[in-house]
């Protein structure tokens, strides 16, 4: 499939999915949200992570203000469904997607951050949901947003609209870390070399479960992750990596 507002490439065991709207900070509008939500579904099922970035001084500045005046209410229900399935896509596939954030990320960009598995910001980055300020909340950013930073931390975005500065969202658990912006594509190398040295089967099992589990009360989310385990347990990759550690070899991964 060709793409006109996201760059696709296969690196190895990753795909690499680029918003490429510079000139638009990014913004995600329909067609671009339409295209992300194509990328993910075809990503190869040989790869093991996805890195989610963007091109110019940007991460993603939020939807596309320009293409939302004067619309009908089809327009809208179209382009926040678009929105809600892109989200939920990115946890659906089995492969960890990370957010490499090298600028700001507003609204729906903060929530795309949000919502991705893992995330990596430069120095210079900074995250806000600030809608409120134009008269249109940032009611679906509040999903993984309130999910990562927890409410009072998410009320005081939501409500105030202000930025917080990339150490700041590491604090309150809207990204994983933080590195110098010179640093940041080596963060996110080191990261994706942790997680591609583990079986594929497994990571994506384990990526499914957690999704599973984690809004589910205690004995819930037991029950569910019991049955995954002793299934997980029989795989030849669990053997493998059991008989592996045991033996004191490195394991070879049949992703079986």
């Amino acid at each position: 499939m060709e793409y006109e507002f996201l760059r696709v490439s296969e690196d190895g065991p990753v795909s690499r999915l680029t918003l490429a709207r510079p000139e638009k900070r990014n913004a995600l509008s329909l067609a671009l949200m339409r295209e992300v939500i194509a990328a993910l579904g075809a990503v190869p099922a040989e790869a093991q992570a996805v890195v989610v970035a963007g091109e110019g001084p940007a991460f993603s500045a939020g939807h596309d203000l320009a293409e939302m005046l004067e619309r009908d209410e089809q327009f809208y229900d179209e382009l926040f469904e678009a929105c809600t399935v892109m989200m939920e896509t990115i946890h659906r596939v089995p492969q960890p997607v990370i957010a490499r954030v090298h600028g700001p990320a507003f609204a729906a960009g903060c929530q795309l951050v949000a919502a991705c598995d893992l995330a990596i910001a430069a120095e210079s980055a900074t995250f806000a949901t600030p809608g409120v300020k134009i008269g249109l909340f940032c009611s679906t950013p509040m999903v993984p947003v309130t999910r990562a930073v927890g409410r009072k931390r998410a009320m005081e975005m939501l409500l105030t609209g202000e930025p917080i500065s990339a150490q700041t969202a590491a604090e309150w658990g809207l990204v994983n870390r933080v590195v110098p912006d010179g640093e940041l594509d080596d963060a996110v190398e080191e990261l994706i070399a942790r997680i591609t040295s583990s079986s594929r089967l497994v990571t994506g099992l384990g990526k499914q479960a957690f999704y599973a589990q984690v809004d589910l009360d205690e004995h819930g989310a037991y029950e569910l992750t019991r049955a995954v385990m002793a299934s997980n347990a029989r795989l030849d990759d669990a053997q493998e990596g059991m008989g592996a550690f045991v033996g004191k070899r490195k394991p070879a991964w049949s992703n079986r």
